[in-house]
């Protein structure tokens, strides 16, 4: 039979699988003088241990430490430390994942025995050999990491380069002065995972993508290009800061020439900045603009995209570097009274939040899977996501550029620290070219200090901070419960969850603040379960998600609300980690709409009739219930239609007017056989669905939506393994 129903209460079942071709690819991006490489391939990998240095391979015993003497790195930190019996892999890699489960293990991170309490399994040492010809002597050479989980340190050829302590913001640190050229090298990471940064699955190791950036001395900072729009009328201004850097010894006469291409690819405008002269070790921003008439602008119905080209010339216009922005052409504002503008047009948002991990590859996710999430997700109406609660990998954001969602970008920890300040900063400066960020948060849920003067006074600060890197955008911040500080000086306060909340109380107060939902509960649940089994981490749907509401309720609020920009559920996808209200054996959380997989729960139906134009009539629940015959089922159909009517076995139980904002509900006693619901609009039957009783599964059927050729070591291909009865 064609009805798909879950694996515990039915003879047929659906799960996933994800393969990818991990077959060593270095792609290059590269121009006369840059050269940009994809580093992922061919590290060897061990653990080590945090207090025992006979199990952390005699690091950092030595009498001089490399805190001591330069290049003295010792034990796997020595460039002639021999690995070859360690573990070959690829990029990125997440060793929690591929840990057992144990009740010793954390309650946040979903129980794995690795991190905090398992000390075989909390360092873990990365080593890569990689040459260096000759001919790159007088170039710059980087070693660029988008986020490595945690407090790592790294070490080129037993030079130690520094300590970088969050998992979320990336860092980069210059190889030149410590390389053999024209012979091999290595690198080195050690990462530490003993300490949570979060309270929620978190991975460890150096969970994304690193590369290796070659330049000429006088170069593009990295993030130093800046790209504004302001739309006027039927053209728009394209403002740019480019920072430039000197790292040579000699003065140099450069010329900076920027040319826009459209979203086709054809050349829009072309603008060449009178010569200057750049000093050694000098950092200079330097200032363009274009004017472009008829702009494509960016918008999640038409998300296009242009490309500025930059190229640093010398005095001869030889090349010494050149760089590509992609950028989106869109304006967006908050009003206190509306809710959200893009592009001078009203948009709610219908959003979800988003942890970094899906199933069995724990956080280290293959770029081509962050679209395929989103994809999932918009299928139900989703146009946007916050990045809960951390800065998310740049692969997430380059794909919600292409696809048109909406996002609110998150910093990690609040606070106005030097420390917690530059890491504001490095979100901003390698994210504010996005044109799907709308928003920067700079935190969340900080129970401490949001209630207070002093949460006022950090939020203030941060926000000062962001507006410096970036006039353009406004600031959030997450409160939950705690108002009367953050919530007084916040550009666009945000609220978790109306029970802790009063948004028209806020409103009144603060009439001129705007608002928006960041997290909102839903109906937590586990896919395809309907009775309550919590010895085996079954969750039946909850009428009141342990933060007080559901779907529908949340929903309602905010639809009714014109001066609240829309809202964000808790979560988009269920996660590992924080299986509230549950507890081992269970180790993932449940509220998400998609379950770990990327199949929706049936409750998820309801943002699909309500959030998109698409004929929507779905039934829940399964019509397998072999010992409860006789006995009541709640029938629910979530749909679009303007009355729903349901038959039972051929019989007719009545039809109903569908509330706005709303679903219906039968009970209907449990005979195995055939559960039809027909929608009607304007009086006319419009839509059928059929929901049976199923027999023993007797095959399986294997099926997938994408091509399964053309392995380039980035492609991934998602299979549906379905069980089927013999029908």
């Amino acid at each position: 039979m064609a009805t798909p129903l879950p694996l515990m209460s039915s003879s047929r079942f659906w799960f996933h699988l994800v393969l990818t071709s991990l077959v060593g690819a270095c792609p290059v991006l590269s121009s006369a003088a840059r050269e940009h490489t994809l580093f992922d391939a061919n590290w060897r990998f061990a653990f080590g241990h945090p207090s025992d240095p006979t199990r952390d391979f005699g690091h950092a015993t030595g009498y001089f430490s490399y805190l001591a003497k330069a290049g003295f790195g010792d034990g796997p930190a020595a460039a002639n430390f021999d690995d070859r019996a360690w573990r070959q892999l690829d990029l990125p890699h997440d060793w929690a994942v591929e840990a057992p489960f144990s009740a010793q293990g954390s309650h946040s991170h979903g129980y794995k025995a690795a991190g905090k309490g398992f000390p075989d399994r909390a360092i873990g040492w990365y080593r890569k050999t990689f040459p260096v010809p000759e001919t790159d002597r007088g170039r710059r050479i980087s070693i660029e990491f988008e986020g490595v989980y945690r407090d790592s340190r790294v070490w080129v050829n037993g030079f130690y380069l520094g300590q970088h302590a969050s998992g979320y913001t990336g860092f980069h640190y210059d190889l030149t002065d410590y390389l053999n050229y024209g012979g091999d090298n290595v690198v080195v990471v050690r990462a530490d995972a003993t300490m949570e940064e979060g309270w929620f699955y978190e991975g460890a190791g150096i969970t994304r993508h690193v590369h290796l950036l070659k330049t000429h001395p006088v170069h593009v900072a990295p993030h130093g290009t800046y790209v504004t729009t302001n739309i006027e009328s039927d053209q728009a201004r394209v403002s740019i800061e480019t920072e430039l850097r000197h790292a040579g010894r000699e003065s140099e006469h450069v010329t900076l020439r920027h040319e826009l291409l459209d979203p086709a690819g054809q050349r829009a405008a072309t603008l060449t900045v009178p010569a200057l002269v750049l000093n050694p070790g000098e950092d200079r921003t330097v200032p363009a603009s274009f004017t472009v008439p008829a702009p494509a602008l960016w918008s999640p119905t038409t998300p296009q995209l242009y490309t500025l080209i930059t190229t640093v010339l010398d005095a001869d216009h030889t090349e010494l570097d050149r760089t590509e922005t992609p950028f989106g052409i869109r304006s967006v504002r908050f009003d206190a009274d509306q809710g959200f503008f893009l592009n001078g047009e009203r948009v709610q948002l219908k959003g979800v939040n988003l942890h970094q991990d899906h199933a069995g590859l724990g956080a280290a996710l293959p770029d081509a899977l962050f679209d395929y999430r989103l994809r999932r997700l918009m299928a139900f109406g989703i146009n946007a996501i916050r990045t809960g609660h951390r800065p998310p990998a740049p692969a997430l954001l380059e794909a919600c550029d292409r696809l048109g969602l909406l996002v609110i970008d998150e910093n990690r920890l609040m606070g106005s620290s030097p420390f917690h300040l530059d890491e504001l900063r490095r979100l901003i400066r390698r994210d504010r070219n996005h044109p799907s960020v709308i928003i920067w948060s700079v935190g969340n849920e900080e129970w401490a200090i949001e209630s207070n003067e002093l949460g006022a006074r950090i939020t203030q600060i941060m926000q000062d901070f962001a507006h410096r890197l970036d006039p353009t955008r406004r600031t959030t911040v997450a409160i939950s419960g705690g108002w009367g500080g953050s919530s007084t000086v916040a550009d666009v306060v945000g609220y978790n969850y109306i029970n802790q909340s009063n948004p028209d109380q806020q409103h009144a107060d603060f009439p001129h603040q705007p608002g928006i939902g960041t997290e909102e509960t839903t109906t937590q649940s586990t896919r395809g379960i309907f009775f309550d089994d919590h010895a085996r981490g079954h969750l039946a749907p909850l009428e009141r998600g342990d933060t007080g509401g559901n779907n529908e309720v949340g929903w309602k609020f905010y639809a009714a609300r014109p001066f609240l920009a829309g809202l964000f559920y808790w979560t988009g996808f269920d996660y590992r980690g924080e299986p509230t209200p549950l507890g081992w054996p269970a180790v993932a959380s449940q509220y998400g709409l998609l379950d770990l997989c990327g199949f929706p729960k049936d409750s998820t139906h309801y943002f699909k009739a309500w959030w998109t134009d698409e004929p929507t009539l779905h039934l829940a629940p399964h019509w397998n219930w072999p010992g409860r015959e006789g006995q009541p089922i709640e029938v629910i159909a979530y749909s679009n239609h303007q009355a729903v009517e349901l038959l039972h076995n051929g019989d007719s139980l009545g039809r109903r007017n569908m509330p706005l904002h709303g679903k219906l509900q039968w009970s209907v006693p449990y005979t195995p056989g055939r559960l039809e619901a027909r929608g009607y609009r304007e009086g006319k039957l419009v839509q059928t669905t059929v929901v049976e009783t199923t027999g023993p599964a007797s095959r399986l059927a294997l099926a997938t939506a994408q091509p399964t050729t053309g392995a380039n070591g980035t492609r991934i291909v998602v299979f549906t393994v379905s069980a089927l009865d013999g029908a």
